[in-house]
């Protein structure tokens, strides 16, 4: 008996059939790949982490570690001196590699009771320490994050890192490039009395070749007002939270 294909009853079960072979193939394979794609996050990760220390490729220090080396170099530089800090207070555990800012985020959104949970990495290079905070924002069309390093002090940056999911090629894009975040290098988080500040990406600052580094003020890209006023928030929040466990270790 042959099957009458102009029925819109046989569209309908075909295009069930479908969704539910497709949902299923895609099910499985991403059930499949979870372990991978996990270890891929904890290596991009860690690069990440290791980057905002000037722990970079051998041959170009404008690249992350090689992905192979990740774990190896994150344990040598960082190892267990990993913290989760609430408020003034912090807990020496793994867990906080396990710590998502954009998940934290999000419960503080559905809960103001909630207790935000901040991962901080403290790594030690040629004797020196570096404290790493994770932190996340919005720039023009989606997400933006990064890591920024700080010194001892709490008042230096040491290095630092910024990616994005949708901004825009050769404008918001940039945030990615040397040119830009090497301008945070050397730059104070403190104004002249001691007080917190943070960093303005700022449009017609009076110091492009970023000279001076007590200004506060990192030059903004061309074209990527929006993107530059993202990431002025973001590093200016993400810092700033952890700022009541910093003052405590000044003490």
């Amino acid at each position: 008996m042959a099957i009458n294909t102009d029925k819109n009853s046989y569209t309908i079960i075909f295009a069930v059939a479908m969704v539910v072979v497709v949902g299923s193939l895609l099910a499985f394979t991403a059930s499949s790949l979870k372990g991978r794609i996990d270890a891929n996050k904890r290596t991009e990760k860690q690069q990440n982490i290791l980057f905002a220390m000037g722990v970079t490729d051998v041959e170009d220090p404008n690249e992350f570690v090689p992905a192979e080396k990740a774990q190896e170099l994150f344990d040598k530089y960082v190892g267990d001196e990993q913290y989760i800090i609430t408020g003034n207070t912090a807990e020496k555990t793994a867990d906080a590699f396990g710590i998502e800012v954009k998940k934290e985020n999000d419960k503080v959104k559905q809960d103001a009771n909630y207790v935000r949970k901040l991962p901080l990495f403290i790594g030690n290079k040629d004797g020196e320490e570096f404290y790493v905070v994770p932190m996340r924002g919005n720039g023009l069309w989606d997400a933006i994050w990064g890591y920024v390093s700080l010194d001892k002090e709490f008042k230096t940056v040491k290095g630092a890192f910024f990616d994005h999911k949708g901004e825009t090629p050769g404008l918001g894009a940039n945030i990615k490039e040397a040119y830009f975040r090497d301008d945070f290098i050397g730059e104070s988080i403190l104004d002249g009395s001691g007080n917190y500040k943070g960093i303005t990406v700022k449009k017609g600052n009076a110091d492009p070749k970023n000279v001076d580094k007590s200004d506060n003020e990192v030059d903004a890209m061309a074209g990527a007002t929006i993107t530059g006023d993202g990431v002025t928030a973001m590093v200016k929040k993400g810092i700033k939270m952890y700022q009541p466990y910093f003052e405590t270790l000044k003490k």
